[in-house]
């Protein structure tokens, strides 16, 4: 079995994972997965392939929040040209119709999209099981920072979870706590 065939079954579920709980999309998770391995096997061998595949797959995050980022403004300028020709209402869900297993997956998401990028993604990494080396190569960090840098990220993760709740309890949803 060659290199690439070993890291691929060795690594592909925990990248997929990780990239999945940073994009949220399982589909385009599996996507930059791929572009991750694909990128792998051009630089073959490589030394640390572990911290090396999350570091790509983490750019790739990066490139693609860029990429939505540029498509969402543009889809907003369409919506504001086609709303001055007629109201333009969107679409509403209701959060109160859900499970409540949605609305704590909705909130803890939406806890860690107001972390910073250097916070989530080290608690993401940290969660697929990287060790403090990795994670300092993946995130372009020293060593000795990562610790603090978990706890303050988990400290900052629990407080806007908190915040959510309460936000949420005081708009008169259902307390998830």
């Amino acid at each position: 079995m060659d290199d690439i065939d070993r890291m691929f079954r060795e690594y592909h579920p925990p990248v997929v994972r990780y990239l999945t709980r940073r994009l949220g999309d399982q589909d385009l998770a599996e996507e930059l997965a791929q572009e991750t391995f694909v990128r792998a096997a051009r630089h073959l061998p490589l030394a640390n392939a572990r911290a090396w595949l999350f570091s790509v797959a983490t750019n790739l995050v990066r490139d693609e929040v860029k990429r939505d980022t540029r498509q969402r403004r543009h889809l907003e300028a369409l919506r504001a040209e086609h709303a001055g020709s007629r109201a333009y209402e969107p679409e509403t869900t209701s959060l109160e119709q859900a499970q409540e297993r949605l609305h704590t997956q909705s909130l803890v998401r939406a806890a860690m999209d107001g972390l910073g990028e250097r916070d989530r993604n080290a608690l993401l990494l940290r969660e697929e099981g990287l060790d403090y080396h990795e994670i300092a190569a993946a995130l372009g960090l020293s060593v000795g920072s990562i610790g603090t840098t978990l706890s303050r990220a988990q400290c900052r993760l629990v407080n806007l979870y908190e915040s959510l709740v309460r936000e949420r309890a005081n708009k008169g949803g259902v307390d998830v706590a």
